[in-house]
């Protein structure tokens, strides 16, 4: 800094001799790449470990941007972070550094699920811009809560599913719009997740295993109160309710983003779910109700489209659970590179498909080879990412902001959409007492959903899971 206020000191006494002034471009001043501090966000980064680490140095974007702060409950484990950025001040607690670091513009969060909406509800009503990682939320009513509050602050927003800016989403909107597979009749979506334990309750407690600067209390958040238990972090937490969302949770938001958006499908209007896990049985085998389920099916519906004059049906498998696919595709489609995550709009004329994060989208017609349109090699992440800083440098409803492709005020009802599986699979999970008095489950029930007053209308014991429990000082108004 000091070496580029002496350069500039001395080409604006170099400009200054002679007959008059002239301007010196900034280019001059501090050289290729520069960008000047009036022009650079101040970021912080809650979650600094993991996927945290690409967050806030694609945040950063080569120095266009500052790092002023890294926070992380555990801070061997963001170390990769703290190295990159050393001028940043290092903290615990994000509500701490919230307190006391207040030149911060914008924040990257990128932790656990449970943790999304706490973290970013207290930094956008502070006025702060937001990224959020996928799912944008650990419930449908943390998800509304958000949309609202980014609203009411006039804050740029952005979910962190980078494949929305994939410019393979635009084109598959355009083979719709041109009507190629004609009307659409069903969406199949698939991962090949969970690479994590799923299907079982938490693991045990034992405190001699914490890692010595891991804050657990911290991590817990708005969780219950709990004893440390190996492996929950820093990645099996996923397969956990307390923490996660599972694999839908996990990858829905990458693999059904060019369906949602590009149908316009809204609030769904009922879902229905069956898992591996033996949940329909009157015994108490199989019973699980801490983790996610092994594999699920969970179909949503959408009674309105403007693709559709008869609604959609989506149907969303994991857990190696894969559909029947159109004769159109061939024989030897699951042997292709790609679609062990997928996304397949199946029309009355054709089919699309997308791989995760909407790459490669490809257009099958009959009696044609296929189209496809090659995304794979762009780097995502870092565009989705830096769309979000030059929003945030434009400002609120600037035509740079609205034309982010996951505000909140996308991404909160898409993240509903998603969460609504997760509230059919729990809702599955719910047990009575039958007349001999043993637990039984309520079984297979297709729950019928209004989007707009966010409630199950004929099964009121599955709305507990429209949000949670908080634990005393970590409670937002939900």
């Amino acid at each position: 800094m000091k070496k580029n206020k002496s350069r500039r000191n001395f080409i604006k006494k170099s400009a200054l001799i002679g007959s008059g002034l002239f301007i010196i471009p900034r280019n001059v001043l501090g050289g290729k790449g520069y960008t000047a501090p009036s022009d650079q966000l101040a970021i912080a980064a809650v979650g600094s470990g993991g996927k945290g680490t690409s967050d806030i140095n694609n945040a950063y974007n080569k120095g266009k941007n500052r790092v002023v702060a890294l926070c992380d409950v555990h801070p061997e484990y963001a170390k990769k972070s703290m190295d990159r950025f050393p001028d940043a001040k290092i903290f615990k607690d994000y509500r701490e550094m919230l307190e006391k670091q207040k030149d911060i513009d914008a924040v990257t969060i990128s932790t656990p699920d449970h943790t999304h909406a706490v973290v970013a509800h207290a930094c956008m009503e502070r006025k702060l811009h937001v990224y959020v990682q996928k799912p944008l939320t650990h419930t449908i009513a943390e998800a509304r809560l958000l949309r609202k509050t980014a609203k009411e602050n006039k804050v740029v927003t952005q979910m962190g599913n980078q494949g929305g800016s994939n410019p393979g989403v635009q084109k598959v909107q355009e083979w719709i719009d041109q009507g190629k597979i004609g009307e659409i009749e069903k969406i199949n979506a698939w991962t090949n997740r969970p690479v994590w334990p799923q299907g079982k309750n938490l693991p045990k407690s034992n405190e001699n295993e914490k890692p010595e600067d891991l804050d657990w209390d911290l991590w817990l958040g708005p969780a219950k109160k709990r004893s440390y238990s190996p492996g929950l972090h820093p990645f099996s937490w996923r397969g956990y309710w307390d923490f996660g969302t599972g694999a839908l949770g996990d990858m829905a938001c990458h693999i059904l983003d060019v369906p949602y958006k590009t149908l316009k499908l809204g609030y769904p209007n009922s879902v229905e779910c069956t898992t591996s896990t033996n949940y329909s049985v009157m015994w108490n085998m199989d019973y699980a109700p801490e983790g996610c389920p092994l594999s699920s099916v969970v179909t949503l519906r959408y009674d309105s489209s403007p693709y559709a004059k008869n609604g959609i049906e989506l149907v969303w498998m994991d857990g190696g659970i894969t559909p029947n696919v159109p004769d159109l595709l061939g024989d030897d489609f699951f042997t292709k590179s790609g679609a062990g995550n997928l996304s397949m709009m199946i029309g009355k004329k054709g089919v699309i498909t997308a791989q995760v994060y909407g790459n490669n989208p490809t257009l099958y017609q009959k009696g044609e080879a296929p189209i496809v349109f090659k995304t794979d090699k762009i780097n995502l992440d870092q565009i989705h990412n830096t769309a979000w800083t030059e929003a945030c440098k434009a400002g609120y409803n600037s035509k740079e902001h609205l034309a982010l492709t996951s505000s909140f005020e996308y991404s909160g009802p898409f993240t509903e959409t998603v969460l609504m599986g997760n509230l059919g699979l729990r809702s599955r999970m719910l047990r009575k007492k039958d007349l001999a008095g043993r637990n039984v489950y309520y079984g297979r029930k297709k729950l019928q959903w209004d989007g707009p007053n966010m409630k199950i209308t004929n099964f009121d014991e599955a709305n507990k899971f429209v949000t949670k429990s908080y634990r005393n000082g970590w409670s937002i108004p939900v």
